[in-house]
């Protein structure tokens, strides 16, 4: 479900400034500090800096700031490599080190599973140790984008990402973690774009890296004239991009190039522009080799792949199990998962449009059962489904997640049904932000 931004107006009575000192971050990255005891979230500090900070919002359990002066600098703090990273609203964490984000996420994830998914389990140390995260390129890595468009004035166009918790667009002309192909075009896209008749009836920008070659859709809410399309022709032979038109959300046209695809595990993957694809390519490789090391997958498992997309993990499964059902709600995604079976030819992979919440049970294809189940939800989890596949008495259960917060509250159910907790991991799929993802892999006991 698309999320917009609603500005909300917060009463902060106490609004001087305050020295705090920072003891840890969160999970996206926040500092946090202490003032009376309250939890004081503060972007943009690190563990161990003093900073002056004014109070943005203040609740009975946390309250909220912003910095006024750092007193103190962390030694792991760096001078972020993008020169708009205090406006943008795209990454959060460049001004951390590497090395010390993927420590603090690490930190982060093992707390949020050990607080709120083995509080009160006589689970030991090693159940906790984690393993060694999957990291990729910290820079150039992202595969994919969307920009936000404004036509400023009459020849004026805005190009860029959305501030952060605003409307307002930051002009973006070099994104540092964006694919080097995809930043290559930034500039001419924008040139385009500007001399357009019709650029006032334009959307947005998505670009996707294929492994074929970069994507271009333009989103607009009016057909482009006859000399607009040749210039948009011309600019998608003269760059060699697959380029899309979208005249609404739901729909769109490719109008140059070959179909788009990536490849994971020796399988092809075709996809449309505005199918979600994981952003970062080499995490993406080696989280699906990670998955199937985890699962062991045996030639005679039967696999359940909840939340299966176009088949990022269900294709290589297929290719180790005797049968693999891919389940998914969004009816496009189980049509072309199908169809990258076909394309692959793998006979034994069959896709489901269902609504998990109904029960799995109630599916013909949950009859014969399943050795084995991947979990992959987006950042809501999968609370809905959580008792049913631990009814299904898999062996092993994989969860890839997201968002730590609801892997650890949905981990409560595997574990309160006498699943344990046999592995965890960081996956570093985006560096430089507070987003985190990890895998966890829980064994019958």
């Amino acid at each position: 479900m698309a999320r917009f931004f609603k500005p909300t107006k917060r009463t902060v009575s106490d609004t001087k400034h305050k020295e705090v000192t920072v003891t840890r971050l969160d999970h996206m990255g926040a500092g946090i500090a202490h003032l009376d005891r309250k939890p004081v979230f503060i972007p943009g500090l690190l563990p161990d800096e003093r900073a002056l900070v004014q109070l943005t919002e203040s609740k009975k359990q946390y309250a909220r700031a912003k910095v006024i002066k750092r007193l103190s600098d962390s030694p792991e703090r760096i001078t972020p490599q993008c020169p708009v990273y205090d406006q943008c609203g795209g990454c959060n964490l460049q001004h951390l080190s590497h090395s010390a984000q993927i420590a603090a996420k690490q930190q982060s994830l093992g707390e949020l599973i050990t607080k709120f998914a083995l509080a009160g389990e006589t689970a030991t140390a090693d159940v906790l140790t984690q393993d060694q995260p999957v990291t990729g390129e910290s820079w150039q890595y992202r595969r994919s984008a969307r920009f936000s468009l404004k036509i400023e004035s009459e020849k004026t166009l805005t190009f860029g990402f959305r501030k952060e918790q605003s409307k307002a667009i930051v002009d973006i002309t070099d994104c540092p973690v964006l694919a080097r192909p995809l930043n290559a075009l930034l500039l001419p896209l924008r040139e385009l774009l500007s001399r357009l008749q019709g650029r006032r009836n334009l959307g947005h920008v998505e670009l996707v890296e294929a492994d074929n070659g970069p994507v271009v859709l333009i989103r607009h809410i009016k057909p482009f004239s006859d000399p607009d399309m040749t210039q948009i022709q011309q600019f998608a032979d003269k760059h060699h991009v697959m380029l899309f038109l979208a005249p609404d959300t739901e729909q769109w046209v490719q109008i140059s190039g070959e179909a788009p695809y990536y490849e994971v595990e020796g399988m092809k993957l075709n996809f449309s522009p505005k199918d979600f694809i994981q952003v970062n390519r080499l995490v993406n490789e080696q989280m699906v080799a990670q998955a199937l090391s985890w699962l062991d997958i045996q030639p005679e498992d039967r696999v359940l792949d909840l939340f299966c997309g176009l088949g990022n993990f269900s294709l290589p499964l297929a290719a180790s199990a005797r049968e693999v059902v891919g389940v998914e709600g969004v009816e496009p995604m189980v049509q072309r998962a199908s169809e990258n079976a076909a394309r692959n030819q793998l006979t034994n992979a069959a896709f489901y449009q269902g609504n998990l919440e109904d029960g799995i049970a109630s599916f013909s294809w949950a009859k014969e059962g399943f050795d084995k189940v991947l979990l992959d939800p987006a950042r809501a989890g999968a609370a809905g489904v959580m008792a049913q596949v631990a009814a299904l008495s898999p062996s092993r259960i994989l969860y890839v997640s997201c968002n730590p917060a609801t892997l650890a509250r949905d981990s409560q159910v595997l574990l309160q049904q006498g699943y344990q907790l046999q592995r965890l991991g960081m996956l570093d799929m985006f560096p430089h932000t507070g987003h985190l993802e990890s895998m966890a892999l829980f064994t019958r006991a």
